[in-house]
């Protein structure tokens, strides 16, 4: 097998939204707020749904590796419940093996409430259910060690029983990819995330203010050193700036796509991931896998959701 993701299977739940929506409910634009399951249905109880999907980050890009013709697969904790079973199904539609036998779990399937503002911009809201409840006995040792490269979502890490499932995948791959996910997930988990990045994975995916963030500084320059020094391969997007990728000294730049009819900024950042492992993965450039990412991310964009149709 080429990639094996393991993140978070989470059920999107699509809606649009006002302005005010976001402020009346003390929410933060653009990222990513962890709720209860009370609290979650409250919010989606005064929503229309546009669309119901399976999502989850890392698996909105294995699905994307998988539409290019890539063998993949994931693991991810969901319940033997409704969701569940359509998360799954999902998954298999889009040819993805899926190394989870999945049981009836006390805590339902997460779902992630998704609310598009006029501008396109994406808030959300997660219920994690069971997908946090993730331990080492729900990984796959044979699948990771079959698998070419790792790829793990930041969103999945956590202390306690996911921290212990993220060590056991990692102690036995081959090779190590990570998103950073989101600017609250560097912030709650900075000292982690910092010895990830310099110690245990061979590639970082991140945006710019996610690797500023983590690295406390304010100058995109002080990125690129840090980068240099860390000697791995860091891919970081940089949104109209493009993306730009650094390997030891070699740095390769990529400018974004223009004139896109922007509809939705979900998944943007899972499909740029996708496109750019399936170059790496296919020995491509990389200056080809950063110009295969951001044709990915720009296609998706132009949709409602985080999967492309195959």
């Amino acid at each position: 097998m080429k990639i094996l993701g393991i993140g978070n299977a989470i059920v999107d739940v699509i809606c649009k939204v006002e302005e005010n929506f976001i402020t009346q409910n003390k929410l933060t634009k653009s990222t990513m707020k962890l709720v209860d399951e009370t609290e979650f249905k409250k919010l989606l109880s005064t929503l229309k749904i546009e669309e119901t999907v399976s999502g989850g980050s890392v698996a909105n890009s294995i699905v994307g590796l998988a539409q290019l013709g890539n063998k993949v697969g994931f693991i991810g904790k969901v319940s033997d419940d409704d969701l569940g079973n359509k998360y799954e199904e999902g998954l298999k539609k889009e040819n993805v093996q899926f190394f989870y036998s999945k049981k009836k779990e006390i805590i339902p399937t997460g779902t992630c409430l998704i609310l598009i503002t006029p501008d396109s911009e994406r808030t959300m809201v997660t219920f994690l259910g069971t997908a946090g409840k993730i331990n080492e006995n729900d990984i796959d040792k044979s699948a990771v060690k079959n698998s070419e490269i790792l790829f793990l979502e930041g969103y999945l890490w956590d202390e306690g029983e996911p921290k212990k499932a993220f060590e056991k995948a990692i102690s036995n791959a081959n090779k190590v990819a990570m998103s950073l996910s989101d600017l609250f997930c560097v912030e709650r988990h900075k000292p982690n995330f910092l010895g990830l990045v310099k110690n245990k994975l061979d590639i970082t995916f991140t945006n710019e203010q996610e690797i500023m963030s983590l690295i406390d500084v304010k100058k995109f320059d002080d990125v690129i050193s840090f980068a240099k020094e860390t000697k791995k391969l860091i891919i970081i997007t940089r949104g109209e700036k493009g993306a730009i990728a650094i390997n030891k000294n070699e740095i390769e730049e990529c400018s974004a796509k223009e004139n896109l009819q922007i509809k939705d900024l979900t998944g943007a950042g899972d499909l740029f991931a996708g496109g750019f492992l399936h170059g790496l993965i296919n020995n491509k450039s990389t200056k080809e896998s950063l110009e295969i990412g951001t044709n990915m991310s720009s296609k998706v964009i132009q949709i409602i959701g985080a999967r492309l149709n195959s």
